[in-house]
């Protein structure tokens, strides 16, 4: 066994953040009423809130935005993006969202069966994440993945975020873990892989899409079951 430490990133890797959240923001769109408030398709704001989302995540990784600021501005930057008057209950749909995503359990397919892999080929599993602390724990204990893991590491925990090497170094010291007995799993290429590959950690880049970069990872996977090969 090459390995005896897997790093997983959890959002958009394990837990399927995309239906998650597409399921949260229908019932905030109902709830809300949100056709009264100019919203005349829920798959556009669905759409838009999506891409901002991204482009907010992004930046943070990048350290241009903080959690704070992503919290408190992105359902108005959604009104704007779709030409409307952001409606005051903004900070209401965010606090909505918050408390309706973690409790969404859809884990991307083959994440179950490759953490039930994992755990009987005795490795010991870790989540690395720049996602909110308690929201982390909440989507895999509702998820029913929150057992399969040793440590769960985010930002707030390690202060710092991926792709910043302390993130790293702390998880690794948590573990008690040498570099080369460890991998780290993840779907960004800026966070996950290149963070963990300028550490000196071998990486498996959750890529199905298929796309290019100039570096390459240890490992490129299109699904995740292709990990039972590697691991």
């Amino acid at each position: 066994m090459k390995y005896k430490h897997l790093f997983f990133d959890l959002d958009h890797t394990l837990w399927d953040f995309e239906r998650n959240s597409s399921e949260s923001l229908l019932e905030i769109f109902e709830r809300f009423e949100l056709a009264g408030h100019g919203v005349t398709s829920c798959d556009e704001f669905i759409g838009t809130f999506s891409r901002i989302n991204l482009a907010l995540w992004k930046a943070f990784d990048q350290g241009t935005y903080t959690h704070t600021y992503i919290r408190e501005n992105r359902f108005r930057m959604v009104f704007e993006e779709m030409g409307l008057v952001a409606p005051t209950c903004c900070s209401e749909l965010g606090e909505c969202y918050l408390e309706l995503l973690p409790q969404k359990k859809y884990l991307l397919e083959g994440a179950l069966d490759v953490l039930d892999h994992a755990a009987g080929q005795g490795y010991v599993l870790h989540i690395v994440t720049n996602g909110f602390d308690h929201v982390q724990a909440k989507k895999m204990q509702n998820s029913g993945i929150f057992h399969y893991f040793t440590h769960i590491i985010t930002n707030e925990k390690a202060q710092a975020k991926k792709p910043d090497p302390r993130i790293f170094a702390y998880a690794l010291e948590l573990a008690r873990a040498r570099h080369e007995e460890c991998i780290m799993i993840g779907d960004n290429w800026e966070a996950d892989i290149l963070g963990a590959k300028r550490f000196g950690l071998d990486t498996v880049y959750y890529n199905p899409l298929g796309l290019q970069y100039d570096e390459v990872p240890t490992h490129d996977i299109r699904h995740l079951h292709e990990l039972k090969a590697i691991i």
